[in-house]
C-alpha cells in the first residue's frame, strides 16, 4: 500500500492520539462476552509481494498462507467483480475458522462514485455470500476525493446494503475529520446500521487515525513505513485495544500492509506474539519460513 506514504518515516509522530469521546459510549452501550475474536493478517498472499515467506516447493500459495494466518484482506475483488465460482475455489482451499475480508468493487466505489450501484452491490454480496462461514467482513472504500457533499450517495448505498453482509466503511478525503459536524453525520449512519468505521494507521494521514469506533467492532488497516518505527507502533496499538477491550470491545480484524510488502508476514507475527501474551489467547504465530530473517 502506497498510500500516506512520507520520504522520511522517522520524521513523523507515530504516537496514537487519544479517542473520540464516542468510543466509549459505543463500546460501553455493548455486553462485553467472555471470547475476544480476533483476527489477524496480511492485505496479500501472493509469492511476489511476500517475498521470501513462502518455504521452496510451495504449489500453492492461498492453501499455505491459510494455515499460517487466520484472515486475510481481499483486496483481488476491488479489482475484479468476484464470482461464486472463484469464490468457492478460494474457501475450499482454506481451513476452518479462517476468514475473507473482500473490498468492494471499484466499479461500485470509484468509477461508478456509488450513483445508481444497488445492482452491482448485490452482484458483489450475491458472490461473497458463498464464503459462507469463511466471509468475515465485507468493506467499502470510497475514492480519496469522494467528499461530505457526496454523502447521500453514501446513505443510499448503505441504506440498501444487502442484510447478513457485514459492512465496514473507509473513506479517505481530509473533509471527513476535519469538521466535526460532518464526521458526526458520517458515523451516525454508520452506527444505525452497526457497520464499522476503519481506522487507518499510515504515515501521511494522520487524520485517518481518527479512533471512532461505530460498533463493538475494530477494523484497523496498519500500514508499516519499512522503518524500525513500526514495532514500536504496533506495541501502541496492543494497549490501545486492551483499553478498548476494558470498555466493550467485542471483535478486533486488524490488517498489517507496508510501503513494500516484504516484512508484512514479519510484522503481523510480532503483533500476534503481543496479542497471545496480552490476552491470553491461542493465535498461530507463522512459521519462519523461506528465506525470511528478522526485521529491519
Amino acid at each position: 500500500m502506497k498510500f500516506g506514504k512520507v520520504d522520511n518515516p522517522g520524521a513523523i509522530d507515530f504516537s496514537l492520539p487519544g479517542d473520540d469521546p464516542e468510543t466509549a459510549w459505543v463500546l460501553g452501550t455493548n455486553t462485553k462476552g467472555p471470547d475476544f475474536e480476533v483476527y489477524v493478517g496480511c492485505a496479500k498472499w501472493n509469492r511476489t509481494d511476500l517475498q521470501g515467506f513462502y518455504p521452496k516447493g510451495t504449489k500453492d500459495e492461498l492453501q499455505y498462507y491459510s494455515r499460517q494466518f487466520n484472515c486475510i484482506e481481499l483486496n483481488a475483488t476491488f479489482y475484479k467483480m468476484p464470482d461464486w465460482k472463484q469464490v468457492e475455489t478460494w474457501k475450499h482451499k482454506t481451513p476452518e475458522g479462517f476468514k475473507f475480508f473482500p473490498k468492494l468493487t471499484n466499479t461500485i466505489s470509484h468509477y461508478k462514485r456509488l450513483i445508481e450501484v444497488q445492482s452491482e452491490v448485490e452482484t458483489f454480496c450475491n458472490a461473497i455470500s458463498n464464503f459462507e462461514d469463511r466471509l468475515g467482513m465485507a468493506f467499502l472504500q470510497v475514492h480519496d476525493n469522494f467528499t461530505p457533499k457526496d454523502l447521500n450517495r453514501l446513505e443510499t448505498t448503505l441504506n440498501h446494503f444487502p442484510a447478513g453482509i457485514p459492512l465496514a466503511v473507509e473513506v479517505r478525503n481530509e473533509q471527513w475529520f476535519a469538521n466535526r459536524q460532518v464526521n458526526k453525520r458520517f458515523t451516525t449512519l454508520l452506527e444505525a446500521h452497526s457497520f464499522s468505521n476503519i481506522i487507518v494507521d499510515t504515515a501521511g494521514r494522520r487524520d485517518m487515525l481518527h479512533m471512532r469506533l461505530t460498533s463493538p467492532v475494530a477494523f484497523v488497516r496498519f500500514v508499516g513505513a519499512n522503518h524500525p518505527t513500526d514495532i514500536n507502533r504496533l506495541n501502541d496499538w496492543i494497549g490501545r485495544i486492551k483499553k478498548w477491550r476494558n470498555e466493550g470491545l467485542q471483535k478486533l480484524y486488524f490488517f498489517v500492509h507496508q510501503n513494500v510488502e516484504l516484512d508484512s508476514p514479519l510484522l503481523a507475527a510480532h503483533f500476534i506474539r503481543s496479542m497471545n501474551e496480552t490476552f491470553g489467547l491461542s493465535l498461530k504465530i507463522p512459521d519462519k519460513a523461506g528465506e525470511q530473517g528478522t526485521l529491519f
